[in-house]
């Protein structure tokens, strides 16, 4: 362990940098006081509820729009996250598995352009969100890693997009960046990286500045899916045509959602400024870099030399509430923090400046699921990205727009609208089978990283969600 733990960051590293700036800091969105009505009232301030009042005004720039956030735009998941603004371009075996060829093609297709169209977004808006399109690429870190990825390639092959990959030997991974750690991989090159705080601020602002209402501060203490519809809050109720929920890990709790989402949470680290120590390890092209593990290592660099590491599916409880452990758990800070050391060797010595953590919004097929509800049909919802909701997002705001505005357009029709989002266990099982196949999952990760046997019962637990018909944890 480490002599010290990092401190904890108010939200996030990035938000700190981000709300340090005025450009980004903006001036503060007033929390409700009064009565208000609209023709959408969206619930949630990250990038779900942002995109889609961005793309609501792109159709219909008249509409009145009302945006409810409890704590400040952009400090949920969407101002905590690593910034990794891709499409699902890794995940094309359980998309065909889940959504067919047909649709699992259709949905790559639409989703690919959503990282061009954020950072033509950021320029033409005048937002450095210090957007990088490098590519993703996917390491192995143990020999079980190595060829994980053939399977998606022959997918792809046969599909007609085998050019969206390229396979990397050992030498030319380290030639991107030399961690002795690492094997070989494979890149993906329609893949960007960004500042997610100077995002969703940025988001913030080109709002405001175009008539959104938003009220910070405000949470939606009763809901009402009614016509209108009616949410109402400590200062004042809002009653509007139509409502969108974007409230990511946060809606788990809601009785239409709990069946079908989960919490994990994920953790991060950044470091002090140290190009030169960058330099050593040449990782100077501005990639993002995962690993292929289940419980993921993600990490990338900043403009000003640090490096920011991160490690998913870890779960501080039996995840039926969303507390202060989700925000700093010192244990998984300070495991990321050695782990950072690990795969980057020349940075040890460089002092971590802090760490932080946050819950994930967890759906079984990994892939975000979008619909309306309602006797009247006027409430849509976008929820589940399992940590990977940046580039997402983005398409999400679109479907939520075309939903809201009844449009029935293509957007609608994607299999991530049309496909039934699976079930989880209820309780009692849910809970504690949830948190015993976490553990598995990262044991049977650390094991093979570390070289070592994988125990019979370790490997069948972590192996059981996908035997369950879960797109999460290792394949049988």
């Amino acid at each position: 362990m480490t002599s010290q733990a990092p401190r904890p960051a108010h939200r996030s590293w990035w938000l700190e940098e981000a709300l340090a700036l005025p450009e980004f800091a903006g001036e503060p969105a007033p929390a409700l006081r009064g009565d208000a009505t609209a023709d959408v009232v969206i619930l949630g301030g990250g990038y779900t509820g942002m995109w889609t009042a961005w793309f609501l005004l792109e159709r219909s720039p008249n509409l009145a729009i009302v945006l409810l956030e409890a704590d400040i735009c952009g400090g949920g998941p969407s101002g905590r996250n690593g910034g990794f603004c891709d499409g699902w371009w890794g995940h094309l075996g359980d998309m065909v598995k889940t959504f067919g060829e047909a649709g699992a093609l259709e949905l790559l297709m639409t989703m690919g352009r959503s990282p061009t169209e954020i950072g033509a977004w950021c320029q033409a808006n005048g937002v450095d969100a210090w957007f990088t399109h490098a590519g993703d690429l996917a390491v192995a870190t143990n020999p079980t890693h190595e060829g994980k990825w053939l399977p998606t390639l022959a997918l792809a092959e046969r599909l007609g997009v085998r050019d969206e990959y390229e396979v990397l030997t050992r030498s030319q991974v380290r030639a991107r960046c030399a961690s002795p750690a690492f094997g070989g991989g494979m890149l993906i090159h329609d893949a960007a990286n960004v500042q997610p705080a100077r995002l969703a601020r940025g988001l913030r602002r080109v709002l405001i500045d175009r008539g959104v209402r938003i009220f910070e501060s405000t949470p939606v203490t009763r809901f009402r899916a009614s016509s209108p519809v009616v949410a109402e809050t400590p200062g004042g109720v809002v009653t509007a045509d139509e409502a969108v929920i974007g409230l990511g890990a946060w809606a788990t709790w809601w009785k239409t959602f709990k069946p079908r989402t989960t919490v994990r949470g994920s953790y991060m680290v950044v470091t002090e400024p140290a190009p030169d120590r960058l330099g050593e390890l040449g990782w100077m092209g501005g990639e993002q870099i995962r690993d292929l593990r289940s419980s993921i290592h993600y990490g990338r660099t900043t403009p000003d030399g640090r490096i920011a590491l991160g490690l998913g599916g870890l779960q501080p409880d039996l995840a039926r509430h969303i507390d202060h452990r989700y925000d700093y758990e010192e244990r998984y800070v300070r495991r990321v923090g050695e782990d950072l050391v690990r795969l980057f060797p020349p940075f040890a010595g460089v002092p971590i400046e802090v760490g932080w953590g946050g819950p994930i919004n967890v759906s079984g097929f990994t892939m975000p699921f979008f619909g309306s509800m309602g006797r009247h049909g006027n409430v849509h919802y976008g929820l589940g990205y399992t940590g990977n909701g940046v580039a997402p997002s983005h398409l999400g705001g679109k479907i939520l727009a075309s939903l809201a505005l009844h449009a029935g357009d293509g957007f609608t029709r994607l299999g991530v609208v049309t496909r039934t989002p699976k079930r989880f266990p209820p309780e009692p099982i849910r809970s504690p089978g949830m948190l015993i196949a976490n553990a598995a999952i990262r044991r049977k990760d650390d094991l093979q990283d570390a070289r070592r046997r994988v125990d019979p019962l370790t490997m069948f637990v972590a192996r059981l969600p996908r035997r369950l018909g879960f797109n999460l944890g290792p394949h049988p």
